[in-house]
């Protein structure tokens, strides 16, 4: 139990303490995520030795929020935490001097927790809020620098495309509860039939925006406005990753014929994107494309039957894209720029790094014996034996030349051109990018045991595959650093440059209807409701005129007339002294100015 809250509570007391403290605050998400990484690696290996370890906390009534760690979860924690770790020691020198750097890593560590709570979740209300966390905190990291140009657009559009497949996610949990009678994840695997069949394409539609497959990929593009360390995190072991984790632990409940839409998706959605990927002209777009491309992979490995696979495939690639991601930090770090154009020779002013990055893209490739070509010989197998290997096999074959090939060309890219030498040290990310690098490099050996720990096999497939998956990933690379973009694809160049048109539709059905809406509302605010608060302010003054009319002119008359009458009260109460001789006198006044009038009168007449 311990283990499972410190790798929940440590990043969230860091995120917590920085926004409350605002000092130090790279250290001290260093500390809390390095805290949670020794509770993942304590987790993993109380997983390992056959512990389950769970928790139920008091949320709603009926619906306790419940953590389970398994040793899939466990997996998915531990691989969270490492790159967390990874990626904001590259943070701590990248953001050293942005102004904004207690924000930004107030909200890396929450992001990491709510990561964390996801694939910790152990039923479908915990996921789901897990989900909206990250969903919220993505759209905070990655419109950070919002006073740019084109940022704020880049978070909405990932905001709204995202949250329009989110809907598939909530209407799945809602079936899910209802059909089983239970919020536990685990009891879903029971469910059959219709509701299993809808449920499952409804988490397909969460899956698919979540992990950028085509058409929902148009909103990572844009999110490489976001810092690079956010970029790393997000596309590798996080955000995007999200998609994919949720179809694997929802695989035992997929009836086959979501199994064969999860293989459409994701193999065609390796191929679009990989295509999109080789035909870019700038690294971080580049590497975003070639996410969604790698998360086809493991869609195309769920519909095999071998979620398993998927699970080494996500690994590695987190190891890998963050890495790739991290490397390409530095580069803009040095030119102030992320197009290939102006990255030309950006690796031979650092070879160091460029050594690195040219790991990091060749273990992406799948070239032995990086941690990508054990995965990626697990997907060939996977999808050997399956009973779609008719068009399983040739897609995840396409995916792998294309990996191949947008790698090498980058190589190609970041290797070619003058070589500007580099003036500022970068320790900090230097340490990042090859701790991230290593495990690219090394992790391989480790699947065997993993996969025995998962309690999974995969079973054999002829030795002329392996050899054909090399072949083809080897050749893809050549191919990218010999050959421009124009050669490989062609007329295809045009297509792929514009995204195949095929983000076109979920443009204008949720982009455009939500910020023409916006606009509707935006005129109604300030357009009619403006009016309407003129008018007020009009009936205002109209009102304080009149108040004042009111206060100062006849009231003040009345008051006037108050006080006069009240003087000539006083002053004729003088007059009644109670003498005679007064009396007498006054009355003969009287008397005599009656004569007077009596006598006047006539004559005016």
């Amino acid at each position: 139990m311990i283990w499972l809250a410190l790798t929940l509570m440590a990043p969230f007391g860091a995120g917590i303490a920085i926004l409350a403290l605002r000092r130090q605050p790279a250290a001290l998400a260093l500390a809390g995520s390095a805290l949670g990484l020794a509770g993942a690696l304590g987790l993993f290996a109380a997983t390992a030795r056959g512990d389950r370890i769970a928790a139920a906390l008091p949320f709603l009534p009926g619906f306790p929020a419940r953590l389970e760690a398994s040793p899939l979860t466990a997996t998915f924690a531990l691989m969270v935490a490492t790159v967390a770790v990874a990626v904001l020691i590259h943070a701590a020198g990248y953001m050293a001097r942005d102004p904004g750097r207690v924000r930004f890593f107030g909200i890396m560590t929450l992001f990491v927790t709510a990561m964390e709570l996801l694939v910790l979740s152990g039923d479908w209300i915990t996921l789901l809020g897990a989900w909206e966390m990250i969903g919220f905190a993505s759209w905070l990291l990655i419109g950070f620098w919002h006073h740019r140009p084109a940022v704020p657009e880049a978070a909405l559009r990932a905001f709204l495309y995202t949250r329009s497949a989110d809907l598939g996610l909530y209407l799945a949990v809602f079936l899910l509860i209802g059909a089983t009678g239970s919020p536990e994840i685990a009891a879903a695997s029971a469910l059959t039939g219709p509701p299993a069949l809808i449920a499952g394409l409804l988490l397909l539609l969460a899956a698919a925006g979540k992990s950028a497959q085509p058409p929902f990929q148009e909103w990572l593009m844009r999110a490489m406005a976001s810092p690079t360390p956010v970029s790393a995190l997000l596309h590798s072991a996080t955000l995007v990753a999200a998609g994919a984790i949720l179809l694997i632990r929802a695989a035992p409940m997929l009836p086959d014929a979501v199994l064969v839409a999860v293989g459409i998706v994701g193999g065609f959605g390796a191929v679009i994107t990989g295509l999109m990927a080789l035909a870019e002209r700038d690294l971080k777009r580049l590497l975003a494309a070639s996410t969604a491309s790698q998360h086809g992979f493991m869609l195309i490995t769920i519909a095999a039957g071998a979620p398993v696979a998927a699970v080494l495939h996500l690994v590695a690639h987190a190891a890998i894209k963050s890495a790739l991601f991290l490397g390409a930090g530095i580069f803009q770090h040095d030119r102030n720029a992320t197009t290939l154009d102006a990255l030309a020779g950006a690796g031979r002013a650092r070879p160091g790094v460029f050594a690195g990055f040219a790991l990091a893209a060749l273990a992406l490739a799948g070239l032995p014996p990086m941690a990508a070509w054990f995965s990626k010989e697990a997907i060939l197998a996977a999808t050997w034996n399956s009973p779609l290997a008719p068009w399983l096999v040739p897609l995840a074959l396409a995916g792998a030349l294309l990996s191949g090939a947008y790698m090498g060309r980058a190589l190609r890219v970041l290797w070619s051109g003058p070589a500007e030498r580099a003036q500022t040290p970068v320790p900090f990310m230097a340490v990042g990018l090859w701790g991230l690098v290593i495990l690219a490099v090394t992790l391989g050996p480790a699947f065997g045991p993993l996969e025995a720990m998962l309690g999974a096999t995969i079973e054999d497939i002829p030795p002329f595959l392996p050899v054909l998956g090399l072949a083809v990933a080897a050749g893809g690379a050549a191919l990218g650093w010999l050959l421009p973009p124009r050669r490989l694809l062609g007329p295809f160049l045009g297509p792929a440059e514009r995204g195949f048109g095929i983000a076109s539709a979920l443009e204008t059905l949720s982009a455009r209807s939500a910020l023409t809406l916006a606009g509707a509302v935006a005129r109604l605010e300030t357009e009619i409701l403006a009016a309407t608060l003129a008018a007020g302010r009009t009936g205002t003054r109209v009102a304080a005129a009149t108040c004042r009319i009111d206060r100062d002119r006849i009231d003040g008359a009345i008051f006037a007339l108050t006080r006069g009458l009240r003087a000539s009260g006083q002053g004729l109460r003088r007059l009644q002294s109670g003498l005679i001789h007064r009396e007498l006198a006054l009355s003969m006044i009287g008397i005599l100015l009656l004569i007077g009038v009596l006598l006047i009168a006539p004559l005016s007449f």
